[in-house]
């Protein structure tokens, strides 16, 4: 992997993570931009907070030149897809996400709300706040293949890490072992305000105010770990790679009910009355 080349595009900050691989962050998430920008196709993989739509547009622009040949969905929640609408627009391309997502997709079911209950910081307090209302993307919502295979980037597979949504998806290129996880884990503690301002590079699992089913976030996490990842980028936090991530990544599947799992939380509580 590169050294980490953090720069200011726009509004948006930059990390060439691969040669085929840009990820920029939008204030507090992350999207990828995957392909090689020589030619070919390339895929938009989530698409940040509203807003930077006009930065995210420019970045593709200048490094490929061309439209993705589509936008491809980890999951619905509002700091995913909040340019999604524009861009497809925009772009003309269709947008990807797994069947059990796609009800957040086209308007027919809203997300629950955050938890504000399961502590951790000022992120995790306001989280009433966040928006979680379905959106409706009309007829350009797909379901992704059933076969794991992704429009667009063939050596790469889609693997289900429900949990943190029902139908969140993590993308994996077996050949050199890199896995953009979404929100499935994160690289920093995003329940924390200061943590995230300061993008403290530290495995977590994902975000707690806004994970209903921790049994199969569990499942997910344990699933992402049997394939050994040489690279993670996640959605919150810098990517991390090496006997970092993998040490890291093995002790959270390990040891996952007491570093991921919050003391308390209305869904923790609700697990246990089970």
């Amino acid at each position: 992997m590169n050294e980490h080349n953090m720069l200011k595009t726009g509004a948006v900050k930059t990390e060439d993570v691969t040669s085929d691989i840009l990820s920029l962050r939008t204030a507090i998430v992350n999207v990828q931009m995957v392909g090689s920008p020589s030619g070919g196709d390339w895929v938009l993989v989530d698409t940040g907070l509203g807003m930077f739509a006009d930065s995210i547009v420019k970045t593709a622009h200048d490094r490929f030149g061309r439209p993705p040949k589509c936008i491809v969905l980890t999951h619905g929640h509002f700091d995913h897809v909040g340019n999604a609408k524009e861009l497809m627009e925009r772009w003309n391309v269709p947008i990807y996400a797994h069947s059990l997502e796609l009800p957040y997709l086209n308007g027919k079911a809203d997300y629950p709300v955050g938890d504000p209950s399961v502590g951790g910081g000022l992120m995790a307090r306001v989280a009433p706040m966040y928006p979680h209302k379905g959106i409706d993307l009309g007829d350009r919502i797909h379901v992704l293949p059933e076969d794991g295979t992704i429009p667009g980037l063939p050596e790469w597979r889609w693997i289900p890490t429900p949990g943190h949504s029902p139908g969140h998806v993590s993308l994996y290129r077996k050949q050199d072992g890199v896995l953009i996880a979404g929100d499935a884990i994160i690289t920093v503690k995003q329940e924390s305000a200061l943590a995230v301002i300061a993008q403290e590079k530290e495995l977590h699992g994902p975000p707690a105010y806004f994970t209903p089913d921790w049994d199969a976030a569990r499942e997910s996490v344990r699933r992402l770990a049997t394939l050994r990842p040489r690279i993670a980028i996640t959605g919150h936090g810098v990517s991390m790679s090496g006997d970092e991530l993998s040490d890291s990544l093995q002790r959270l599947a390990r040891d996952f009910d007491r570093l991921a799992i919050p003391d308390q939380g209305r869904y923790v509580e609700k697990e246990r009355d089970h």
